[in-house]
């Protein structure tokens, strides 16, 4: 029989009093190396309207059934609104009834940076003295997080346009007990780990001065003419995608230097690969994680969120 009860919302606050960003990457870990496979996800729909985009995120597992609906609407900042709304819609996979609604924009926030520590985790140097972050917003500071969760780091510096933004987050840095400061691009000379988590077009950085033992994630560019990251830094790398198709359709980090000739599409290799042990970590060069957010990342944090 049907019930007529409520269908229950998770807020962002319970969202992240729920889950915390390591358990949410640690569960994604656990998914890819229990058999998902990211390759046979369903593919993200991004349709134009006349004030905006509606994003639509579907997936699948055993147990649930997934969909994110997220708005874009660039006239929403002027009016006092968010660029960015959004609701996830969890649903039971044998009956296909709702079972809950959550916070879409936060299901990001918490999702973005998990699916980079996920793949960090196995990219990044053992010992992270220096971590450079660009950006100043809730994905940086997500990031920050994130890369503590699976790294001991020594200090941070945050590089943003806005420079009172930047020092905004560094206090906040400062205030959960690591060193950190603002600084200019060319801080990744000597950085072990550099997280790029802007709304750039074209590269953030000198990717010459990167290096050899580093890794960068790059989780900004979902376009194909837009990316935060040099060609020479690709060229250099061995780069890890979330899946090929995905990242040759979207991924504007690795399309531009592929149609440079810079890179071949078989070099890249998916983070499944590197997750599960098939393709090793490749020491003898910087390492580059670059994502644009996929269905399937989503539905494992709700999950791990409805049954923490």
């Amino acid at each position: 029989m049907a019930s007529d009860a409520p269908t229950p919302w998770i807020s962002a606050d319970e969202i992240f009093a729920r889950v915390g960003v390591g358990a949410a990457a640690r569960a994604l870990q656990v998914a890819v190396r229990a058999g998902l496979d990211p390759a046979l996800d369903f593919n993200r729909s991004i349709l134009p309207l006349d004030r905006g985009q509606l994003l639509l995120m579907p997936s699948q597992s055993a147990e649930f059934v997934g969909v994110k609906i997220a708005t874009i609407a660039p006239g929403n900042p002027q009016l006092g609104r968010s660029l960015i709304q959004g609701v996830y819609l969890l649903m039971d996979a044998v009956t296909l009834s709702p079972v809950a609604l959550l916070d879409g924009i936060a299901l990001t926030t918490l999702r973005t940076p998990a699916v980079s520590a996920a793949v960090a985790d196995l990219l990044a140097p053992a010992e992270v003295e220096h971590l450079v972050v660009f950006g100043a917003g809730p994905q940086a500071r997500g990031h920050v997080e994130a890369m503590r969760a699976i790294r001991r780091v020594g200090r941070v510096t945050v590089v943003g346009r806005h420079p009172g933004r930047a020092e905004a987050l560094a206090e906040q840095v400062r205030a959960g007990g690591l060193p950190a400061q603002t600084g200019t691009p060319g801080a990744v000379a000597d950085a072990q780990l550099i997280v790029c988590a802007t709304t750039a077009r074209t590269p953030l950085f000198d990717g010459s001065l990167v290096p050899r033992n580093s890794c960068t994630v790059a989780v900004g560019s979902h376009e194909p003419d837009a990316r935060e990251l040099s060609s020479e830094l690709i060229g250099r790398a061995q780069v890890v995608v979330e899946d090929s198709q995905v990242a040759l359709r979207e991924g504007g980090d690795v399309l531009i230097p592929l149609r440079e000739g810079v890179i071949q599409a078989d070099s890249l290799v998916p983070m499944r690969d590197i997750l599960t042990g098939t393709v090793g970590v490749d020491q003898s060069r910087p390492r580059v994680f670059t994502s644009s957010g996929m269905s399937w990342q989503d539905l494992v944090v709700a999950q791990a969120v409805f049954r923490p």
